[in-house]
């Protein structure tokens, strides 16, 4: 066979290999939301260029994605004849479930398409390990990028030893991200124009509808929301998903010098909450205090307390000072920055980011931006 027809044959092939790897990370994201700690992982099965089966990592605990599509085979003897295409190794160890190259080996399927290794130390290389001893043909690195970024969260919380953090506020056109509390003139005027507009928002409130539900919808992709003392005392935020389908995130508040009252919705008992204070440990149905040194360091603390309790990603709402001590500690991975049309003139200045947005778009009226901590 002539060499360029030898090559056109191999890009013909990765092709074909990448096209069903797309495939699995849009069926692995499925999952969000919903197998953490786990990673999100998409499984397709193709035999003699058609689509026998597919299968994705469903909830914790749950069966592993190549487990659903092996099941989901009707004829399981077009195994032996079929490629496997996952977007991460198959497992090796006993977790939750049995490992999945045990079963891959088991029904003799020929061929494994893998899009990138498992770093987690219990998996890493030892399933493509095992199932290339068992004879089988494993590829690794198909849209090796794709398959890293729809599992950056659980890389980085095995990597970095952390839950991977997001930033998140809104700002006005002129840069606050509150009113001044103490400035009484202020706030009766903004009450007064919100009162006109009758919308039913607060008199604070920055960015549009769309983007509140926009933000609820990343709440339901995240293991925890956390906020300060004095944005949960000001706003008194439920911090649920209420404007979209999904699992409410963990609920996190620092407290340190234990001030707010009971009566604040986050205390009212519906989703479990912690809070970081400098007094007690204590536990009370779903309310739990965790006591921090005074002494160590604040956010170091909180993220190590949220990686030993398998919180794999955090969404940090809020306010100023909190935001502010994230970004002063370099302890964050992105960062998303509403910029409404409203002005107040005066008041609390909010965050900044001395860099370049990593994306920009336009979200009905409001602004917003993304950034990457490289």
């Amino acid at each position: 066979m002539y060499p360029f027809l030898l090559k056109r044959l191999h890009l013909d092939n990765m092709d074909f290999d990448e096209k069903y790897m797309n495939m699995c990370i849009q069926l692995a994201k499925e999952g969000i939301g919903n197998v953490s700690p786990n990673p999100m992982v998409g499984c397709f099965i193709v035999n003699n260029g058609e689509i026998i089966s597919r299968g994705f990592h469903e909830k914790f605990g749950g069966p592993h994605a190549e487990v659903n599509a092996i099941n989901n085979v009707e004829d399981k003897s077009l195994l032996k004849d079929s490629t496997l295409y996952v977007n991460l190794e198959p497992c090796a160890h006993h977790g939750k479930t049995p490992p999945c190259a045990d079963l891959i080996i088991q029904h003799k399927i020929p061929k494994v398409v893998i899009g990138c290794i498992d770093t987690f130390s219990e998996v890493s290389g030892k399933g493509i390990k095992k199932l290339r001893e068992a004879g089988i043909e494993v590829i690794v690195g198909v849209s090796e990028r794709k398959s890293i970024e729809v599992n950056k969260r659980f890389f980085n919380y095995h990597r970095k030893k952390r839950p991977y953090v997001i930033l998140k506020w809104a700002k006005t056109q002129d840069g606050f991200i509150d009113v001044d509390r103490n400035d009484v003139e202020k706030i009766e005027q903004l009450k007064k124009e919100s009162d006109q507009r009758n919308d039913g928002k607060s008199y604070n409130w920055i960015t549009t509808d769309e983007s509140k539900k926009l933000v609820h919808h990343w709440r339901t992709e995240v293991q925890a929301i956390m906020v300060g003392t004095n944005t949960a005392l000001n706003d008194d935020p439920q911090l649920t998903v209420r404007d979209v389908k999904g699992k409410n995130p963990l609920r996190v508040i620092l407290d340190l010098n234990l001030r707010l009252p009971s009566n604040l919705r986050v205390f009212d008992g519906s989703v479990p909450t912690l809070v970081f204070n400098n007094f007690k440990n204590e536990k009370v149905d779903t309310l739990e205090y965790v006591k921090v040194d005074p002494k160590e360091d604040l956010i170091g603390q909180i993220l190590r307390e949220l990686y030993n309790r398998e919180v794999q990603s955090i969404l940090i709402e809020g306010g100023a000072q909190l935001i502010n001590s994230f970004l002063d500690s370099k302890l964050w991975d992105e960062a998303r920055v509403f910029t409404g049309i409203k002005q107040f003139k005066s008041g609390l200045i909010a965050p900044v980011l001395n860099k370049e947005p990593n994306t920009s778009l336009l979200f009905g009226e409001d602004h917003l931006d993304f950034y990457v901590n490289d």
